[in-house]
């Protein structure tokens, strides 16, 4: 079974790796642009340059929200016990466990499948103030809380 400390590292993970990719993506258009000789097909040229400065623009909008993401996850409080799902919750329901903090996608392990999600994603929305016991209803299925750690 994970702890919220190997949960915590693997949003970290996803986030970081993200940014990597991104920043990575950015270097390679500068590249191209800088690469970019003029030819003899100007309108080409002016295209394909305007093509790549648009693409550059575009993750430098998505390295922005990676940035965003992380400094969210930095807040996460993930070592602070509480009974009422929160920030750095780790909810166990009667469907799924979840972890609020950022969308990271599923971690799996042996024993333990737990979705990282964002507190703002609509699940996240209902299992804010929870506690044991409590129910919720999404997608038209009554969904049960277990445990919060």
């Amino acid at each position: 079974m994970p702890s919220k400390q190997i949960l915590f590292n693997y949003c970290q993970t996803f986030i970081e790796g993200r940014i990597s990719r991104i920043q990575k993506n950015i270097r390679d258009i500068q590249e191209s642009l800088a690469s970019e000789t003029k030819s003899s097909a100007g309108d080409k040229h002016e295209t394909a340059r305007a093509m790549l400065q648009l693409e550059r623009e575009r993750l430098g909008q998505q390295l922005a929200e990676a940035e965003r993401t992380k400094q969210v996850l930095l807040k996460v409080p993930f070592e602070k016990a509480s009974q009422i799902a929160g920030l750095g919750s780790w909810v166990k329901t009667s469907k799924a466990d979840y972890f609020l903090a950022i969308s990271a996608g599923q971690f799996e392990d042996d024993s333990s499948n737990v979705f990282c999600i964002s507190a703002d994603t609509p699940i996240g929305r209902l299992l804010l103030g929870k506690s044991a016991g409590d129910t919720f209803l999404f997608h038209n299925t009554i969904t049960e809380i277990l445990s919060v750690h």
